[in-house]
């Protein structure tokens, strides 16, 4: 990638078009993904993708803004699904070769993860949402 702010809209072109195996390429194998509002964590490409292929209903995003720095990315989205919009702002790490290593990811409140992806995430109780 060109730079830090390409890879991540590539990374959401990948996401809108649900294109598993352009996302993957962005990631790293180890890569961690974090979702603070329901305590959630995600370790492992494969798992990670796995999650986004199983995850319920269609969506759809619309990128507002990305902006970063040197290995540090940050974006603000809009996702729909069902009529309903979703604003949420993500921030990446990417390791020294270029690909995704940690994604955070908030969403506008706190919320119970549906059932179903007990398989793909650990839970972490709340005082501990900030550690890796």
């Amino acid at each position: 990638m060109a730079n830090v702010e390409e890879t991540v809209l590539t990374y959401w072109a990948a996401c809108e078009s649900q294109d598993w195996a352009r996302m993957g390429a962005l990631l790293a194998d180890d890569v961690v993904y974090h979702l603070p509002q329901s305590r959630e964590r995600i370790r492992g490409r494969d798992a990670y993708l796995q999650f986004n292929r199983e995850y319920p209903g269609q969506w759809r995003f619309s990128v507002t803004r990305v902006t970063g720095t040197g290995a540090r990315v940050a974006s603000w989205i809009t996702a729909t699904s069902d009529g309903e919009e979703l604003p949420a702002v993500t921030f990446f790490d990417l390791d020294e070769a270029g690909l995704i290593s940690v994604i955070t990811e908030f969403w506008p409140e706190p919320y119970e993860p549906p059932p179903g992806r007990e398989h793909l995430v650990e839970r972490y109780p709340a005082a501990t949402a900030r550690s890796a």
